[in-house]
């Protein structure tokens, strides 16, 4: 009897069922234990000791509010030993005691924090750093070197004066969250799955009028219905301010004949989306099209050529140079012609552009989930086309999981 496969990149239901196996967190959290303390051994730490939220998610599978992201006032550290200690903010220890039995209780610790110097560091780092060093020692790796990967002064100058060698840890993390295991994959798949929705719901709203600002509150508002736990941004971009890209949105309004395109970033159980869609308002011109077909030739190209094996820099070869889109240099056209990989956070490993991937290129693996961008300015000189797919990595090519219809500039609410 013929087994039908499972689907690579499935998209189900998000809740828990007893019918059928959706996302195994048990799992999920096992795999990414393993992926960091491979990366470990393979690396001359004797721990990672991360302050930034997707590395401590990705190590612990905590997460709390979206307000400490830039706070720095939560960390983790990870040892080649294998003990895995997570400092959180206050009361969220207590909580992570009770509601995260996958921990130790003893090492659910509430942190020492400045709140990035809002409150004055005097003795706070001190104690953080004495009590992250006896951790360290008590592992059995106090002598090795600590890969950190995102700090303030105070707390790097005190990790300096307590004598701890410290060394880039963020290489050490992308290291271990480059490739993406079938659970990741299905909440990648899942996130896109609900801007695949909000795109109807765009399509149907878009008509003059409307202000790029309302758009984006639709967005919103549809994402954190469906079960989006952050909706990290929203470009959206119309009219004469599609060229150059201004990487953003305004109280601009819609009117006929505009192209228009927009970016959501959303996460769902922490994993992103990054998927740009472009339209024109009720009728399209002929360089808006002519640049849509160019833009979506370029993309084509990339996704064809996706497979185990190839080379970011053949990747990069394939889409034009700066020049060729109007920028002076790679530099400025930095970001439209491009690749980036998704994860817990919105760039991740392999980075695709001309700026970066000449000279130091990096082999696609298959496990590997990034996202396609393309962009191309129109001869009109104000309308531009950016297309964005998202894509695994399979054994003999990609499948791409972004699924609102793109071939073709979709015209909305058509006169």
């Amino acid at each position: 009897m013929t087994i039908p496969r499972l689907p690579v990149a499935p998209a189900p239901g998000n809740m828990f069922v007893d019918f059928e196996e959706r996302v195994n967190f048990d799992r999920l959290r096992a795999y990414r234990i393993g992926r960091i303390q491979e990366a470990l051994e393979q690396s001359e730490l004797g721990a990672v000791l991360v302050f930034d939220n997707n590395n401590i998610r990705y190590l612990t599978g905590i997460a709390i509010g979206e307000w400490t992201r830039e706070k720095l006032s939560r960390y983790a550290i990870y040892t080649r030993t294998g003990e895995l200690i997570l400092w959180d903010f206050g009361s969220a220890a207590v909580h992570n005691r009770m509601y995260a039995p996958w921990m130790k209780p003893e090492n659910c610790l509430s942190s020492w924090t400045t709140m990035r110097g809002a409150v004055p560091p005097g003795d706070l780092m001190a104690n953080a750093v004495r009590e992250i060093k006896g951790r360290l020692e008590d592992a059995g790796v106090g002598g090795m070197p600590i890969g950190v990967d995102i700090v303030d002064l105070p707390m790097l100058t005190e990790l300096g004066r307590q004598g701890i060698d410290v060394r880039d840890g963020q290489q050490t993390m992308l290291d271990a969250r480059q490739i993406k295991n079938r659970d990741e994959i299905t909440l990648l798949s899942m996130a896109a799955s609900m801007v695949d929705g909000v795109y109807q719901d765009i399509v149907e709203a878009l008509k003059p009028g409307v202000r790029e600002n309302e758009i984006v509150a639709l967005a919103n508002k549809r994402l954190y219905e469906m079960g989006s736990d952050d909706v990290e941004s929203i470009n959206a971009v119309s009219g004469e301010r599609c060229n150059p890209h201004p990487h953003n949105f305004s109280d601009r309004m819609i009117r006929p004949g505009d192209q228009a395109f927009f970016d959501i970033m959303h996460s769902f159980n922490g994993y992103r989306t990054c998927y740009y869609r472009t339209f024109a308002v009720g009728k399209s011109t002929q360089p808006q099209r002519d640049a849509y077909v160019r833009a979506r030739e370029w993309m084509d190209v990339a996704i064809q050529a996706i497979k185990p094996g190839v080379s970011t820099s053949d990747v990069a070869l394939l889409w034009p140079t700066a020049q060729e889109i109007g920028m002076n240099d790679e530099k400025e056209a930095f970001g439209l012609l491009f690749g980036h990989g998704l994860g817990l956070a919105l760039h991740e490993r392999p980075i695709i552009s001309r700026l970066s991937s000449l000279d130091s290129p990096m082999q696609i693996q298959e496990g590997m989930v990034f996202a396609l961008e393309t962009y191309c300015p129109a001869t009109d000189g104000v309308s531009a086309a950016r297309i964005e797919e998202e894509v695994v990595v399979t054994a003999d090519g990609c499948e791409v999981l972004t699924k609102f219809p793109a071939d073709e500039l979709f015209v909305t609410n058509k006169y």
